[in-house]
């Protein structure tokens, strides 16, 4: 059955049982990796999910909490055999930089390595990203401290769509690719630079006019989740709720 699974819900700094943000969107044979973190192949196997199953991956920007994960989940995929290729998304800074980290491994001195292609997204509004009988993923450029990517995903035969907004400061893009979902995935670090608060991803659920707003790459060193959930509340009369590590959010058609 369709559906996502929030891998990781913390903020650049994990804590106890909340790995760094990252998800999966599950399709009938498509499976969508939305950034790397971590152990891959352990938090995919506690969300029941084959290493192998995994057909794309996405890389939001090219900061640690995004992209630490990267080399293990190509060294392990090698590892246990893998034969099929793995497409990756990316603004060209990050896959240039994925490359170069890579390189640093001497992957292309892996025998009989997997095919990596590489898709370079132009930094636009509404980028058609990926398109499949699954899937509809648009990309969008947010406000952070380097080139980063929102998205926009569909699943097609549900017609249910979800947003996510990654890391970035409130912005007119996060609007517009969030605007009638059904489900906006919305950063919660706190008001700085390159991000947001609770609140603020509360006007923007509202200026979207999404049905349901959920909350990830937050801290609980200072925060509460009540206090989470109770900020964004000020500005979305929706249903507000708190990303879980290994939460599922059912895809209704």
């Amino acid at each position: 059955m369709p559906k996502i699974i929030i891998l990781g819900s913390a903020s650049s700094v994990a804590f106890e049982d909340h790995e760094n943000t990252h998800m999966v969107f599950l399709g009938q044979s498509q499976t969508i990796l939305v950034d790397c973190v971590g152990s891959p192949v352990t938090r995919l196997r506690q969300a029941g999910i084959s290493l192998n199953d995994v057909t794309d991956l996405i890389l939001t920007h090219f900061h640690p909490d995004h992209v630490s994960g990267v080399p293990l989940l190509l060294m392990d995929m090698w590892l246990l055999g893998r034969k099929k290729p793995l497409n990756v998304y990316g603004l060209h800074h990050t896959l240039t930089r994925t490359e170069k980290m890579m390189e640093f491994y001497e992957w292309d001195s892996w025998p009989n390595f997997f095919p990596i292609i590489f898709h370079r997204l132009p930094s636009e509004v509404m980028t058609v990203a990926l398109e499949n009988k699954e899937f509809l993923v648009h990309t969008a450029p947010v406000k952070h401290m380097i080139p980063t990517i929102g998205l926009r995903v569909e699943f097609c035969k549900e017609h249910f769509v979800v947003a996510y907004s990654c890391d970035t400061e409130p912005c007119p893009s996060v609007v517009t690719l969030a605007a009638n979902a059904n489900v906006l995935i919305h950063e919660a670090t706190g008001k700085s630079q390159g991000h947001s608060s609770s609140a603020q991803a509360g006007e923007i659920a509202h200026k979207s006019e999404v049905d349901t707003l959920y909350l990830i790459h937050y801290s609980l060193h200072d925060n509460t989740p009540e206090t989470l959930i109770a900020e964004a509340k000020k500005n979305f009369s929706g249903q507000v709720i708190l990303a879980q590590d290994l939460m599922e959010i059912e895809v209704r058609g």
